[in-house]
C-alpha cells in the first residue's frame, strides 16, 4: 500500500488534539484510491497545507478499485479513481455519489529496447496485438514496417500490467475495445481488471509497473506520463484515429480534451476510448474524486470542498510541470457546481 502523504501530515494526523500553545488539532481529511494522479494529489495536499494549515489531506495510493470499495464502504471521506463509478455502484451508495473530475493525463506505452535507434511508432492494430499476444517479438513483420531504420531485437515481448484493480488498465482497455471489434468482443475486454495473454509480468500501481519496466528488456507496458517521464522510459509513438503518428505530450492530451469537451454528460462520466482531433494523443482520460452526497462529518465536509475547490482553480497551474493536464475551464466550472451540491 502506498500512503500519500507527506511526513508532515502524517504527524498531523497523529498529533495532539490540543498542541502546544493552546493551537487546534488539524482537520484530517482522508481519501484513497488512483495511483495515476497520486502524485499530483500529493503536491496538491502539501501545497494546500501551507496555506491552510488547520486542514491535513491523507491520501492513500491504493488503485482505483480499491478506492471505489473504501469509497461505497464509508471508510474514507472521499474515494478517487480513473473509471469513475457504474450506474450501479453510484445506486448503491447509501450517503448518495456525485462524481467530480478534477484532473486528466494521458496513459503511455512503455518500453525497455536499448539501442533502437529512435522512436518506436506503434500502428493502432499492431498495439492492440501486442497486448492480446497475437505478436511474440519485437521484430515481427508488422513492427518493422512501422519503423524503417530501427534495430528490432529478435528478443521475446514481454507484457508489464496491473496486479490490482485499476483506472489505468480500465483506461486503456477501453480505448483497445473502442478500437478493435476482436478484444471487445472476443477478449480481454473492459475492465479495471481483466486476464491477460501471453508473457505477463504484474505489478502493483503505475510506479510499479513503470520499475518493472526500467530493468526488464524486451518488456512494454502501460502507464500514467508523469512516471514513465520520471523513470527516463521511452514511449511510443501512437497512431490515432486520424491515422497519424503522436508523441505522448501534455499537449497532444490537451488537444484529445479539447476535441471532445462539449460530450460532458451531466453526471460528468466523460470516457473519451479513440478520441477526435488529427493531433490528439490516442489514451486519455479524466481522473475523479468520489464524492458522498451527504456528511455526517459537518466539519470535515467543509474542508474537504475547501481543498477541493482549491484544487480545481489555483491547483490546476501545477498540473503540467508534474505531467498531468489542466482541466478545460468549461469542466472545471461544472466540477465546481457539482461540488456545491454536495453537503
Amino acid at each position: 500500500m502506498a500512503v500519500v502523504a507527506s511526513a508532515a501530515l502524517a504527524a498531523a494526523a497523529a498529533a495532539p488534539a490540543q498542541e502546544a500553545g493552546g493551537s487546534r488539532r488539524p482537520i484530517v481529511v482522508r481519501g484513497a484510491g488512483a495511483t495515476f494522479p497520486a502524485p499530483l494529489y500529493e503536491t496538491w495536499a502539501k501545497r494546500f497545507r501551507e496555506l491552510n494549515p488547520d486542514i491535513a489531506i491523507v491520501y492513500d495510493a491504493v488503485g482505483s478499485g480499491e478506492g471505489q470499495r473504501r469509497f461505497l464502504a464509508q471508510t474514507v471521506d472521499f474515494g478517487a479513481s480513473d473509471a469513475a463509478l457504474s450506474d450501479e455502484q453510484i445506486a448503491s451508495a447509501r450517503a448518495g455519489a456525485s462524481l467530480v473530475p478534477v484532473t486528466a493525463g494521458i496513459v503511455v506505452l512503455a518500453y525497455n529496447l536499448p539501442d533502437l535507434g529512435g522512436p518506436l511508432r506503434l500502428p493502432s492494430d499492431v498495439y492492440v496485438d501486442l497486448f492480446a499476444g497475437r505478436i511474440g517479438v519485437w521484430n515481427d513483420p508488422r513492427i518493422a514496417a512501422a519503423n524503417p531504420g530501427l534495430r528490432l531485437p529478435a528478443r521475446s515481448v514481454t507484457l508489464v500490467a496491473r496486479q490490482e484493480a485499476s483506472g489505468t488498465t480500465f483506461a486503456l482497455t477501453n480505448h483497445l475495445s473502442a478500437i478493435s471489434d476482436a478484444w471487445r468482443d472476443r477478449g480481454p475486454g473492459v475492465g479495471n481488471l481483466v486476464s491477460w495473454r501471453g508473457p505477463v509480468m504484474l505489478a502493483r500501481g503505475n510506479e510499479g509497473v513503470a520499475a518493472r519496466i526500467k530493468v526488464s528488456q524486451g518488456a512494454i507496458g502501460y502507464v500514467e506520463y508523469h512516471f514513465a517521464r520520471r523513470l527516463g522510459l521511452a514511449m511510443a509513438h501512437l497512431q490515432n484515429r486520424a491515422g497519424r503518428f503522436v508523441a505522448p505530450s501534455e499537449s497532444a492530451g490537451q488537444v484529445a480534451l479539447a476535441k471532445n469537451v462539449t460530450k460532458m454528460p451531466t453526471n460528468l462520466r466523460l470516457f473519451l476510448p479513440d478520441p477526435d482531433g488529427a493531433d490528439a494523443y490516442p489514451i486519455v482520460t479524466f481522473s475523479w474524486l468520489l464524492l458522498h452526497g451527504q456528511y455526517a462529518n459537518h466539519e470535515r465536509a467543509v474542508a474537504l470542498k475547501k481543498f477541493i475547490t482549491w484544487s480545481l482553480t489555483d491547483g490546476q497551474s501545477l498540473s503540467r510541470e508534474l505531467g498531468y493536464i489542466p482541466l478545460p475551464a468549461e469542466v472545471a466550472s461544472r466540477s465546481l457546481a457539482a461540488l456545491d451540491r454536495v453537503e
